[in-house]
Order: structure tokens, then C-alpha cells, then sequence
């Protein structure tokens, strides 16, 4: 490769990078045809930081109407419902649509209760026309299915969880 084309493809790359950052995109994915068997391709990525949590006004309650609950009840089960959080997430590693089966009418790869071993294949995220199969990072159980069939992803999004 030329030295010139490099930094052409440098500038490309950094082109990219600010596409995303100016657009509020998690992704982007390019392929750079220069010949017949001489191509760029080129992924750029990145996370978005989380959202500020929302305060809502909601009008007092009657004092007759209920006791007080405690506040920090209520906070444990909330933090303990974000699947994102626990550790047998498994995260979506691009946007896409998720795909459960093979093709249609087929059996789900997994579902809840199934035994898995690393590596073996959960879903399908399909990102471009290409089918990405999502492999079991480690063996266990499937304990949720956190998406649906046909459903759309970005990334981080989580998929499964396997204790």
C-alpha cells in the first residue's frame, strides 16, 4: 500500500469517527472498494455514555391514604431488574435484528432452561444482510430470552442471560 492511500484511509477512518460522534450513532460499517481482490473495510464503533436518570413530579398522596414505605426497598428490587447489570448478560456486539431461529419455522437455537456450551449459537443478529451468529460466551443455563424475534438492537442491548 502507497503511502498516500494510507493516509487517505486514515482520513477516511477519521472521517467516519466524526460521522458518528455528529449524528448520535452507535456504529458504522463501510466497505472501500479500490480493485478487484483490494478492499478496505472498516467498522467504527462506540458507546454511548447512559442517560441521565428522569425525575418526574407525582402529586403528594393523602396522609390518610397510605403508610410510608421505605425508600430503600424499593431501590434494591429496581437496580436488581436491569438485565444489563447482571453478570450472565450476554450484550448484542452490534445493531441489528435479532433472529432466534435459523429460518422461519424452524426450532429457536435456545430457550429458557436450555443447557448451553461456550461457543454454541443463541441467536442471529443481523447487521447489513449479513447473519452474525451469537455464540454462548461460557456454558450454563438459559435463565432469560430478553428479546423477541424480529426485534431491533443496538449495541450493548442485552440478549440472554446464562448463570
Amino acid at each position: 500500500m502507497t503511502d498516500s492511500r494510507h493516509e487517505a484511509d486514515v482520513a477516511f477512518i477519521k472521517a467516519l469517527a466524526e460521522l458518528l460522534r455528529e449524528n448520535d450513532l452507535t456504529e458504522v460499517q463501510v466497505k472501500r472498494e479500490y480493485g478487484e481482490e483490494d478492499s478496505l473495510n472498516v467498522r467504527v464503533s462506540r458507546v454511548l455514555p447512559a442517560a441521565a436518570p428522569v425525575q418526574v413530579a407525582v402529586p403528594a398522596a393523602p396522609v390518610a391514604a397510605a403508610p410510608a414505605a421505605p425508600a430503600a426497598p424499593t431501590a434494591a428490587p429496581a437496580s436488581a431488574e436491569d438485565p444489563a447489570a447482571h453478570p450472565g448478560a450476554v450484550p448484542s456486539p452490534m445493531v441489528g435484528t435479532v433472529y432466534l431461529q435459523p429460518e422461519p419455522g424452524a426450532p429457536s437455537f435456545v430457550s429458557v432452561g436450555a443447557s448451553v456450551a461456550e461457543g454454541d449459537t443463541l441467536l442471529i443478529v443481523e447487521a447489513m444482510k449479513t447473519m452474525n451468529h451469537i455464540h454462548a460466551p461460557r456454558a450454563g443455563t438459559v435463565k432469560r430470552i430478553l428479546v423477541g424475534d424480529g426485534d431491533a438492537v443496538e449495541f450493548g442491548t442485552p440478549l440472554v442471560i446464562i448463570e
